[in-house]
């Protein structure tokens, strides 16, 4: 069987490195141009490019795919039999999917339909989703709405990050594609089709990285701190300073009460109820409590909160904003 890949982040690299491992012939691999990053604006290539060319693979980087006749042409002459679509990121037209004789595949980090769209991962984290999944599925014209082969559902740890769970599920992606696939060769694979109804996870925006300590209670603060950990971080101000939360836990007041000595809970939310360096930094939030447990200052790097503790002037009453 002929593979033509398609992806772009180490997501996908982990899917395309199980493919070549498993010794499938892999025609060609497609992934995004290179793209200027750091402070440097130097051009960056994408992980699945970086290990294509690690493996001498044939790389195309189409700056589209739409209404691109020139590299649909230069795939058709590759003919493969199948495509693999892992976090490639463009929705691709039809007279692109129907140039491989089985199909076009699609690795979807969600339990489809739950979350369609780019950002499944971050939101099941963002929701407090206590599960979610990994599902292969065929692709159509529609985003993630193709009929399902497999699917593996997952618990969500509580303290799970994105990027704790973006790894867990690379590897189960990875392992399903690859069943998936000896599926379609002995003509095995289902073809499920979806429900009607569905929901998206539309991509993230950096303004929604800012805690409003009004309006979001405790268990949500700290799943925007696990959701955008470590895509963009979670921010704050305090005497008029960015500080960005990497790490937090949330404490009853029961449970602080009688351990510290704290009985004043009726402050603002955001205002500091304990600043200690051997203890930690204790913030009143809408229902709760918030213990800071990693912590980035202004210009500074990620670190344990009883070290910025240590080199940083946080007084109690001081209030978040």
């Amino acid at each position: 069987m002929k593979i033509l890949f398609m992806g772009t982040p180490d997501f996908a690299k982990e899917s395309l490195e199980n493919l070549y491992d498993s010794g499938y012939e892999i025609c060609g691999v497609v992934t995004t141009p290179d793209r200027p990053s750091g402070r440097g604006m130097k051009l960056v290539a994408s992980p699945v490019k970086e290990y294509a060319i690690s493996k001498n693979l044939k790389v195309f980087q189409p700056e589209k795919v739409t209404n691109n006749t020139e590299f649909k042409n230069e795939i058709k002459e590759l003919k493969p039999d199948l495509v693999c679509v892992v976090s490639y990121g463009v929705i691709l037209p039809k007279s692109f999917l129907k140039i491989p004789k089985l199909g076009c595949i699609n690795v979807h980090p969600s339990m489809l339909p739950k979350y369609r769209g780019p950002a499944p991962i971050q939101w099941a984290v963002l929701n407090g989703d206590k599960s979610t999944g990994v599902t292969i599925m065929y692709l159509n014209e529609q985003m993630d709405a193709g009929d399902i082969i497999l699917q593996e559902e997952v618990e969500i740890e509580e303290d799970e990050t994105t990027g704790d769970l973006w790894d867990r599920l690379s590897g189960i992606g990875a392992r399903l594609l690859l069943k998936s696939i000896k599926q379609i060769e002995e003509n095995k694979a289902n073809r499920i089709k979806q429900p009607e109804e569905y929901t998206l996870a539309p991509m993230l925006n950096k303004e929604m990285s800012k805690i409003d300590w009004n309006l979001k209670t405790s268990i949500e603060i700290k799943n925007l701190v696990r959701g955008l950990n470590p895509i963009m971080g979670t921010y704050t101000f305090l005497n008029e300073k960015k500080i960005k939360f990497w790490s937090v836990r949330v404490l009853e007041e029961s449970e602080i009460k009688e351990k510290y000595d704290l009985n004043d809970f009726q402050k603002e939310n955001g205002t500091v109820l304990l600043a200690n360096e051997k203890i930690g930094l204790f913030i009143k939030a809408k229902d709760g409590i918030i213990s800071v447990l990693e912590i980035q200052g202004e210009n500074a790097k990620r670190m344990n909160v009883k070290d910025f503790l240590r080199g940083n002037k946080v007084l109690v009453g001081d209030k978040f904003e």
